[in-house]
């Protein structure tokens, strides 16, 4: 019961936070957002962790690191990129190919095998991505598409890599609250000097969808997705707590419709389903070759 909480939860979770991240796209540069978003977060998980007398410090401080870097840093400039160019449902797809990515950085730090089933997930699940893709990159040729794609799947590496650090702090017994708390903390702090860096102008919007897309993003999106998401990974490993991913477009998708008009083509139905039916397939219960 406690597994399909945490999992019903992830779902609902990201799978809304997409269009919050498209409301936060304009006003202010990205870098500043997902600064705001993360300082937000960090702020609420230490007074939340100490009023509840959980507040420690990491054993080791070297995989919180690379944790911030890859999955509260890095990884959300890439997606914020991606989403300031195409339809934020579509950000979400590329995005649930995390399971692909999972299984083969897996095999590269933890020298799992790549099982077959991945092999066919993968080719199920670029199929579907063509397909779903078509009409922008074939038809009319958009290239802010193009680039979204890219930017979209380099911050799927980033995040995919941010799970193997994550196994490593459970390895070190450094749990997912306690990572993910100090690892915002200094994800903030790298977006902090890039921010400053890049000679940036430190102003918060005061529109009322920015503000609130903020607080949704900060408290419900990082501080609760998050940890929802990787006490998962902790208690049933990578590859099958990224099967959360499997639905989450599904939701995010529809949002894109109703608030981004988000148009869809007979193709793009084809690609939803293959990329749906790849992500399936890296979890049958066929005994792989």
């Amino acid at each position: 019961m406690i597994n399909f909480s945490l999992f019903v939860a992830t779902v609902l979770i990201w799978g809304t936070t997409w269009i919050a991240i498209a409301w936060q796209i304009g006003p202010i540069g990205i870098v500043l957002s997902v600064f705001y978003r993360f300082a937000l977060a960090f702020v609420v998980f230490i007074i939340g962790l100490a009023a509840l007398g959980r507040l420690s410090l990491p054993s080791q401080w070297r995989f919180v690191v690379l944790q911030a870097l890859c999955l509260f840093s890095f990884n959300f400039l890439c997606f914020y990129k991606a989403t300031s160019l195409m339809p934020s449902g579509l950000v979400s797809v590329i995005f649930s190919l995390a399971t692909i990515f999972n299984a083969i950085n897996a095999r590269l730090i933890f020298g799992e095998r790549v099982q077959s089933r991945t092999v066919l997930a993968g080719i199920i699940g670029a199929l579907g991505l063509v397909l779903l893709f078509w009409h922008d990159v074939t038809v009319s040729l958009d290239l802010d598409v193009v680039q979204g794609i890219g930017w979209a799947a380099l911050g799927t590496m980033f995040f995919s890599l941010g799970n193997m650090m994550s196994r490593k702090n459970t390895a070190h017994g450094v749990t997912p609250v306690i990572a993910n708390a100090w690892g915002m903390g200094i994800g903030a702090l790298v977006l902090l000097g890039v921010a400053s860096l890049s000679g940036a102008d430190f102003i918060l919007p005061n529109t009322q969808s920015y503000i609130l897309a903020l607080l949704y993003l900060s408290v419900i999106g990082s501080v609760v997705g998050f940890s929802t998401y990787l006490i998962m990974v902790a208690r049933l490993g990578s590859d099958k707590a990224a099967y959360a991913t499997v639905l989450f477009p599904i939701v995010a998708l529809a949002l894109s419709t109703i608030y981004e008009g988000y148009e869809w083509y007979g193709t793009s139905f084809a690609g939803l389903g293959l990329t749906i039916l790849g992500n399936l397939v890296m979890f049958s219960r066929i005994k792989p070759a």
